[in-house]
């Protein structure tokens, strides 16, 4: 690709739903802590819950669908018992995510912005993507996880470059917020939210990153 130049100089990746398919991890995580709880299992065909548990962060879902409840402490401690790795099974790449990677390292920089708090460290080495991130931003390094742009402003601060020379990749309602609101380009990946493009592989990121020179 010497014959192409990166319009960006940092391309930005939400986690789950578009480095991820981790839905079904996601269900049963928090289906364990409504078990626990005695509580019915979450409702799959509720949209508005779906879209919850799979965008937000991990006490944003908590205090969704536990708020009030006076054992909400005891989901809490016990979220905490459930372990990453047990969940890891449920959980597989998106389709031509490390080819994309691949095409675009060495020629722009590459970072995560996820509502992941604790596990990405483990993802990024479980799945075989060390060494392609510069950077990390998740859930448990911010005061406000997106959909507030903090996270995103940090990224651009951590690489020092304006909103319009990043380029963010996400999923969820959430990202599309936080994207317009840190004035970050955004694409939406596998769904019909507004932004800069839609697509519905990661091979389709290519056009989108690179201007002949």
């Amino acid at each position: 690709m010497s014959e192409l130049k990166s319009r960006y100089k940092v391309v930005i990746y939400d986690c789950d739903g578009v480095i991820l398919d981790s839905m079904e991890s996601n269900y049963i995580f928090y289906n364990r802590i409504m078990e626990f709880l005695g509580r019915p299992e979450i409702d799959r065909d509720n949209c508005n819950a779906k879209r919850v548990l799979h965008t937000y962060s991990f006490h944003n879902v908590m205090d969704y669908f536990f708020a009030g409840d006076l054992r909400r402490e005891d989901a809490l401690q016990f979220a905490k018992t459930i372990h990453y790795r047990d969940l890891m099974p449920y959980m597989k790449m998106e389709d031509g995510f490390v080819s994309a990677l691949d095409q675009l390292k060495g020629h722009t920089s590459l970072a995560i912005c996820t509502n992941r708090a604790t596990s990405m460290e483990m993802i990024i080495e479980d799945f075989g993507l060390s060494g392609y991130f510069e950077y990390v931003m998740t859930a448990s390094q911010v005061t406000n996880p997106k959909p507030h742009p903090e996270p995103l402003l940090k990224v651009l601060k951590h690489f020092g470059v304006e909103p319009d020379e990043a380029l963010f990749i996400g999923d969820g309602e959430v990202d599309m917020q936080a994207a317009n609101s840190a004035g970050v380009p955004f694409i939406s990946y596998k769904s019909d939210l507004p932004g800069l493009a839609r697509i519905e592989h990661h091979s389709e990121i290519i056009r989108h990153v690179f201007s002949p020179v």
